[in-house]
């Protein structure tokens, strides 16, 4: 055989490779930064790390020689007389196939954050990167995103557009979603009446709404307490366990109280606050026209500016104080209207007369002293 004959079948032999094309490889070698693969092509096939894959991986764990590759060939020639190739971008090609059977298919896809941008998640499935707008984390806003690095969070794809590397994650749909459900659930099985425990989830001026493990309800400030609350932080804190009685149920409002028939400080108040009874209390608040005493917490009695001395009194301000303790005697009491009326003037007339009677005793015990003398 002649020398040009022989060129001509080793040349017939050598496999033709374009750009782009998809072939079949035998891993030759494998240092930590690229594998080497016979493609049966003249020259050897070059994998490089960051052609294998989009994770810091370790090749030599991956891979080992023998092993048969499917890998997409990137250039023929790279300029060295080596061909470059690439095997996640191949990968990426199905991926791309998977999301959009995902999306179609509106599948659940679990995947793991690798990188927490200005607008949003990246987060990676498989050789894909999904990205998850700021807006559709949750279904609360969140400023500060860094929480959810390197966490896996679930989601669906709202959007793929390969060619303008277009991959939409949403995790809002799936939060809205449960939570619905779960409020479902547990509207289902609450009754007005009924105790259950919740964990307070945030405070304002004028209450605290309560996760009650599927909804929140909301325990005003009025209902905090038989007594008055200024300030609802300064009862609970967020993270507090309360058990709370569901009070009024509409749609899907929940009202919750505090205020039970057994802590009622009224319950025995006909009895401890009849007329006539001489009690003890502390000045809360004022008014022209009186002063509002807090006789215990969730009872308050009105001591108009009439009854507070003998002396007349303009404005109670003029000779009462917030938080003094003042003694009084009951002289009216509603039970209806939970209203208690007290007197200082009261006692103070009852014992002008006892003085009066006393000094009329004394005088008459000396008269009789001096007749006899």
């Amino acid at each position: 055989m002649s020398e040009a004959s022989f060129a001509e079948l080793l040349e017939d032999s050598i496999v033709t490779i374009h750009n782009g094309e998809v072939v079949e490889g035998t891993v030759i070698g494998v240092k930590d930064n690229e594998i080497i693969l016979n493609i049966g092509y003249k020259a050897d096939g070059i994998l490089m790390k960051n052609e294998y894959s989009n994770n810091d991986v370790d090749l030599t764990a991956e891979v080992k020689p023998g092993d048969k590759m499917t890998v997409k060939v990137l250039k023929v020639n790279d300029g060295e007389g080596q061909v470059l190739l690439t095997y996640k971008r191949l990968q990426l090609d199905k991926m791309n196939e998977r999301f959009q059977e995902a999306l179609e298919n509106r599948e659940v896809l679990t995947g793991k954050v690798v990188m927490v941008l200005k607008g949003g998640l990246s987060v990676a499935y498989g050789e894909g990167r999904v990205f998850v707008p700021a807006s559709l984390v949750s279904d609360m806003y969140e400023r500060d995103l860094t929480k959810y690095q390197d966490k896996e969070i679930e989601f669906v794809l709202t959007e793929v557009n390969p060619r303008k590397r277009r991959i939409i994650g949403d995790r809002k749909q799936l939060i809205v979603e449960k939570k619905k459900k779960m409020q479902e659930e547990l509207l289902a099985k609450i009754e007005v009446g009924m105790m259950v425990e919740g964990t307070v989830k945030n405070l304002t001026d004028f209450g605290a709404f309560i996760d009650l493990g599927g909804a929140d309800g909301l325990l005003h400030i009025s209902e905090m307490s038989w007594g008055r609350v200024a300030d609802p932080k300064k009862l609970f804190k967020v993270g507090d366990k309360v058990n709370v009685m569901i009070k009024d149920i509409a749609e899907t409002k929940i009202a919750l109280t505090l205020k039970l028939e057994e802590n009622n400080p009224w319950k025995n108040a006909a009895e401890k606050y009849a007329i006539g009874t001489i009690v003890t209390g502390t000045v809360a608040r004022m008014t022209d026209f009186g002063a509002f005493v807090e006789l215990e917490e969730g009872i308050d009695a009105l001591l108009h500016v009439s009854q507070i001395s003998i002396e007349h009194v303009e404005k109670p301000a003029d000779v009462l104080t917030i938080g003094q303790e003042i003694t009084a005697k009951v002289v009216d009491f509603n039970e209806d209207t939970k209203k208690i009326s007290l007197s200082i003037k009261a006692i103070e007339l009852k014992n002008r007369q006892e003085e009066e009677e006393v000094s009329a005793d004394e005088a008459s015990e000396e008269e009789e002293v001096a007749e006899e003398e």
